[in-house]
């Protein structure tokens, strides 16, 4: 994650206007004299030498014809003055934005080692507005406030506005570094084909497959555990015109969550709206793009004729499940996980097949 570098920043900053004083003061010219020589008026100068006018770059090149120092000096001086100014300005705001700021998860930020510790909240405010890449409060309130967000809007979705807006920044910023080709939609349709054979290999090899079958459609596939306070599977947007993104919590650590959320975002790639940001909890919810995008996965992971025909088995053993899954060429714990959805296998039944990432384990 980009942050600022560390530089050496002074407390102070000296206005201009007393370099310029002191430097007339050893050359023995008056205030009206140096006016003259300049061509400009006596107002100007004492406004600027008591720190009411800026020096602007016509009037720094008329100091260094006069005085004989580089107007880039004199435009230096008056940046950093300004600078200080505005840095001073806005930690004098801090303590309004201190609730905002305390809103957020900043620990596991500098656990994962996104952000330094902050020295203090007006520190802290400026680290985090650095992390999202805004400039102010009210900016980041435009750019990630939940009313841009279109999320399941049912009862169970427990996330946090603040710790999903840094869990989506968090999948932003790994999206913006994986290099991608223009979105394809007949190659990502392809490459979700082979991804589904994936599903029975290793995780460990699978996803780096997956991802980089993604990138070569054009899709940016984020994984990113989840936050305190998020209550997520997975989340499915546009980065630009041209690149989709993908972003999975793999929050449950189960085979059948974790690609059951992928090809559920990938619908939403696939079907709907590219100005929208599609945030998913699994639950059970009536909205109808999110329905849509549950039968999307369900038939790219069992064509629903061959799954009609197998349910109707009533498959209550661990070898009719295997037996089906090789058929069908995909994890048996996917199987099992959409009979428990479908309310064909009870919760408590056959989960020993499904594959628990322990790699993602804290």
């Amino acid at each position: 994650m980009a942050t600022a570098t560390n530089q050496f920043r002074p407390d102070y900053a000296v206005p201009p206007g007393w370099v310029l004083e002191e430097r007339l003061g050893v050359e023995g010219i008056s205030h009206a004299e140096f006016a003259r020589r300049c061509g400009r008026s006596p107002k100007l100068i004492s406004e600027i030498i008591a720190g009411k006018a800026p020096v602007e770059p016509e009037t720094a090149l008329q100091f260094e014809k006069v005085l004989g120092v580089d107007a880039s000096i004199w435009l230096g001086i008056e940046a950093d003055y300004q600078l200080h100014r505005a840095r001073e300005t806005e930690a004098a705001a801090a303590p309004r934005s201190s609730a905002w700021l305390k809103a957020f998860p900043i620990q596991e930020l500098v656990k994962r080692g996104v952000m330094r510790q902050p020295d203090c909240d007006a520190d802290g405010i400026s680290k985090l507005l650095s992390f999202f890449r805004v400039g102010s409060v009210e900016a980041w309130y435009l750019k990630y406030g939940l009313a841009n967000v279109a999320y399941r809007l049912s009862p169970s979705f427990k996330s946090d506005e603040a710790a999903l807006a840094t869990w989506l920044r968090l999948g932003e910023h790994e999206a913006e570094g994986q290099e991608c080709a223009d979105y394809d939609e007949t190659r990502f349709r392809k490459a979700l084909r082979e991804i589904r054979g994936l599903t029975r290999a290793p995780i460990e090899e699978a996803l780096p497959r997956s991802r980089q079958l993604c990138n070569q459609s054009g899709v940016a596939l984020a994984l990113i555990k989840p936050l305190p306070k998020t209550a997520l599977s997975g989340a499915a947007w546009w980065l630009s015109p041209r690149k989709a993104v993908i972003q999975l919590s793999a929050r449950h650590k189960t085979d059948d969550h974790l690609w059951f959320s992928f090809f559920h975002e990938a619908a939403h790639i696939l079907l709907h709206s590219k100005k929208n940001v599609f945030v998913d909890d699994m639950s059970e919810v009536n909205s109808e793009l999110e329905v849509e995008a549950n039968e999307w996965a369900s038939n790219m992971l069992v064509q629903r004729s061959q799954w009609e025909r197998f349910v109707a088995s009533c498959p209550r053993s661990e070898r009719a499940i295997r037996a089906f899954a090789d058929e069908q060429g995909i994890a048996p714990g996917i199987v099992v996980g959409m009979l428990q959805h479908g309310r064909h296998l009870p919760w408590t039944h056959l989960n020993g097949l499904k594959v628990r990432h322990r790699w993602l384990d804290d």
